[in-house]
């Protein structure tokens, strides 16, 4: 696999040693989606998962009665899915490209394979995902409650 470009110093990459990051490497497939594309929707199978290198991606909620909200965006270095990880490996989210991205994309079960195989390798990941897993809850409840919690001066219910 070529790698163009540098590897981001941010983001699950650039937060794992140097050996757990080449060998996480070995099972990236380059890929580009242009803008507007929709990467996965909530429910869905979780069978892979991405890591932007250039643009960006939004990360959405299904509203009923309202649509999607965007509850946050991810750009370079940063990891588009987790809903792999865990099951029953169903996506939690939804996924559109904002602008043309560039990513790494991993096949799901080569990677469980591998931390499964080398578990010095699987423990630093895992614990990098599941710190993304708590900072995207956060977000998420932060934007709904921005979007449909209770306004400042308005009455209670």
């Amino acid at each position: 696999m070529s790698r163009p470009g540098p590897v981001p110093s941010a983001g699950l990459i650039g937060s794992l040693p140097p050996g757990h990051r080449e060998r996480l490497l070995t099972l990236a497939h380059e890929v580009d989606h242009p803008a507007l594309t929709r990467l996965f929707e909530e429910g869905g199978r979780a069978d892979r998962f991405w890591i932007v290198r250039t643009g960006t991606v939004a990360l959405d909620i299904h509203l009923p009665g309202h649509g999607p909200a965007v509850v946050e965006t991810i750009g370079a270095g940063g990891l588009v899915g987790w809903s792999w990880l865990c099951p029953p490996h169903e996506w939690h989210l939804g996924a559109e490209t904002r602008s043309q991205v560039e990513a790494w994309q991993f096949d799901a079960a080569e990677v469980r394979a591998m931390c499964a195989a080398h578990p010095e390798f699987g423990l630093p990941l895992v614990t990098l995902v599941a710190e993304t897993i708590g900072r995207r809850l956060r977000a998420t409840r932060t934007r709904l409650l921005d979007l449909y919690g209770p306004q400042p001066g308005a009455p209670s219910p």
